[in-house]
């Protein structure tokens, strides 16, 4: 027999080697996979992790993956830190994604990049009021915010795929359930280099991760509704004795995170497709969850583990093409990474004690 014991002291440099053994962890059990499915681990090595660098265009796809990952993974670290799980970031990204674009398309003409802006504000507020009700529930009733987050992300699947299928489908999509095309205001324009042109689909929308991250960093070390999130989180003891409401403080961070995951709904869809469709994430928000523990909830660590899972995703996709991978096998790299990280994350806080059975 064994139990977990809380350790009197966590480990701090425990928080940056933590990552970097899972990740060594995964790619040994990864590879062994592969192995033992008959594909040739050091090929699938080289697709997986280093095929996305081989061309400079490509390594801009790396930048524009992770550009939702990093923008949501952002939104869930301030819930995290405060001990709230929001799983429902799919959700807020699609209703955000849906709102803006519904309010795109009645301006079909509009040039001027000024509908742009009040689409990240229209996509944030939907985010926001998606997140509102697993918040309001939480404190009003305490109803688990796992369960009401994570269902509302089914809810939304099924209301786009409605609203897009129904009211807003264009007639002249020969069929396909697509709606009209966003005016030319509404979209994300490709980034130009002088003497190179486009580099892959590099476009402005990682201007507002470059942006995040450092009001990230500042909010939660420098602020005290940072300050506030995190004694929530690490000591609600000492909160409540301090005095901060934990109501406000769930509500806050609910909203934050719904709202930055509605914000990426939008640059998705307004940089990549141009116009709305029953599936505009493929996975984002759940994927964000893994970015924002790899990132040990720290907004530069986030940068980076965004960086990294969008690296892991396109090279996925690469081996898939070039080896005939199946994607379920190599969306294994996903589920395991997220093993390692949260056992990762039990040994720093608690030692496994064995107990002699009599």
């Amino acid at each position: 027999m064994f139990t977990f014991v809380p350790r009197d002291k966590v480990s701090k440099n425990w928080v940056i080697v933590g990552p970097l053994v899972s990740i060594f962890f995964t790619i040994f059990f990864g590879l062994l996979i592969f192995t033992f499915l008959g594909y040739d681990p050091l090929e699938t090595l080289y697709q997986v992790f280093m095929s996305p660098f081989s061309r400079i265009d490509r390594i801009s796809d790396i930048f524009v993956k992770a550009c939702p990952l990093i923008i949501i993974g952002c939104g869930l670290m301030l819930c995290f830190r405060a001990n709230i799980w929001n799983i429902g970031a799919e959700g807020q990204f699609i209703m955000g994604a849906l709102l803006a674009g519904s309010f795109a398309l009645l301006f079909p003409d509009v040039e001027t990049k000024f509908l742009l802006l009040i689409m990240l504000v229209i996509g944030f507020i939907g985010g926001a009021l998606w997140a509102f009700i697993p918040a309001i529930l939480k404190t009003k009733l305490n109803v688990n915010e796992i369960l009401v987050s994570l269902m509302l992300v089914y809810v939304a699947m099924l209301f786009i795929d409605f609203i897009v299928r129904g009211p807003l489908r264009d007639p002249m999509s020969f069929g396909f359930p697509l709606t009209k095309p966003y005016p030319e205001g509404a979209l994300i324009n490709k980034i130009p280099f002088p003497g190179i042109g486009f580099l892959g689909q590099l476009h402005y929308g990682i201007l507002i991760i470059l942006l995040l991250i450092p009001l990230s960093w500042i909010f939660i070390n420098k602020t005290l509704g940072g300050f506030k999130i995190t004694v929530l989180g690490s000591a609600p003891k000492a909160s409540k004795f301090a005095g901060f409401k934990e109501n406000s403080i769930t509500t806050t961070v609910l909203l934050l995170s719904g709202g930055l995951a509605g914000v990426a709904g939008v640059v998705e869809v307004s940089a990549n497709m141009g116009q709305l469709q029953p599936e505009v994430s493929f996975g984002y928000g759940f994927t964000a969850i893994i970015v924002a523990f790899l990132g040990r909830l720290n907004p530069v660590g986030i940068f980076f583990a965004g960086i990294t899972i969008a690296t892991v995703k396109l090279g996925a996709d690469n081996a898939q093409m070039a080896m005939g991978i199946p994607k379920v096998v190599t969306g294994l790299f996903e589920g395991i990474l997220l093993f390692f990280l949260l056992t990762g994350e039990t040994l720093q806080k608690y030692q496994i004690k064995w107990n002699k059975v009599k």
